[in-house]
């Protein structure tokens, strides 16, 4: 297969050139693959992604699909909801017995099994998930490399898969296909619910008078020294403050503090989580009797 054995660039198609398609065209293009087709469903949008590129791609509407030049490697950068439909139109695509494709989409909670409609036809297939957040294709396309992707399907997917990744400069790592919701989840909670919960502290900031863009720049150096003790040691050696500490004191403050009418989801969120916080100081060495007095209290019920 070209960009394998030999030394013939690998053409790549990217179905759903939003913001992860087009970073992953960019970033591919960069790596010398040959971006060849983009198909998405509004023409202004694909050309705006394709201006992103140094070389001629075919540009194709969804509804044009069939017209597509058979590439080495397709990728579905859709959203989720949208694979089948992309589906049946591949599935009517004519490719020539003597070659066999590869497909692979890029969603975290479904697995390569959603493909075969394309396997039983004759496609290779696998899924490719990067953990990363990409909110802008033009910085996002920098931001894979060092990442990690969650890579499985079958032989041919996966080699192919493990080599572009290896050439984006990220490290690739395996699940079972029944394990893909689950593998998402946690992705979701450590990226999409950590924004969340940011944005809940800017909020309980503002209670306290603060405009929320001072909240945010007050706070982001803060979360940016917790990634960084994370990143050097386990979520119980990289806790601190009031739960490490098994401060009984400032935990009474905290919920006094919280019965605001305004904070009544944060409130939730505190007790939640400071249960789990505790857990994390019992393993850090945290007298028991301590935890179970702190737990004791974040259990009670809300007034």
């Amino acid at each position: 297969m070209p960009g394998i054995a030999s030394k013939t660039p690998v053409k790549i198609a990217i179905v759903g050139p939003g913001r992860l398609g087009t970073a992953l065209a960019i970033a591919l293009s960069r790596c010398n693959y040959q971006i060849s087709a983009l198909v998405g469903r509004r023409a202004a949008q694909i050309k705006r992604s394709a201006k992103f590129l140094d070389a001629p791609v075919q540009i194709l509407v969804a509804k044009e699909i069939e017209k597509i030049l058979v590439p080495d490697l397709l990728l579905i950068t859709t959203p989720d909801d949208q694979i089948p439909s992309v589906l049946v139109s591949l599935s009517r695509l004519k490719v020539p017995s003597r070659v066999r494709p590869i497909v692979v989409h890029t969603s975290g909670a479904l697995s390569s099994l959603i493909l075969k409609p394309l396997a039983d036809s004759g496609w290779s297939t696998g899924s490719i998930h990067p953990l990363v957040s990409v909110s802008d294709p033009r910085a996002g396309a920098g931001d894979f490399e060092g990442c990690y992707w969650c890579v499985e399907g079958d032989q041919r997917a996966t080699t192919l898969s493990r080599k572009i990744i290896s050439k984006l400069k990220g490290h690739s790592f395996s699940i079972s296909s029944e394990m893909k919701p689950l593998y998402h989840a946690a992705a979701v909670m450590s990226s999409g619910n950590v924004v969340s919960l940011f944005d809940v502290a800017v909020d309980m900031l503002t209670v306290c008078g603060l405009p929320r863009s001072d909240a945010r720049k007050v706070l982001l150096p803060l979360i940016t020294s917790a990634v960084k003790s994370l990143s050097k040691q386990s979520p119980a050696g990289a806790l601190t403050g009031t739960f490490a500490r098994g401060d009984l004191g400032t935990l009474n403050r905290h919920l006094e503090a919280l019965k605001d009418k305004r904070l009544v989801e944060a409130e939730t969120l505190y007790r939640l989580l400071g249960l789990k916080s505790l857990k994390l100081a019992a393993e850090n060495g945290l007298q028991a009797s301590v935890v179970k007095l702190l737990e004791d209290k974040l259990k009670a019920p809300l007034e």
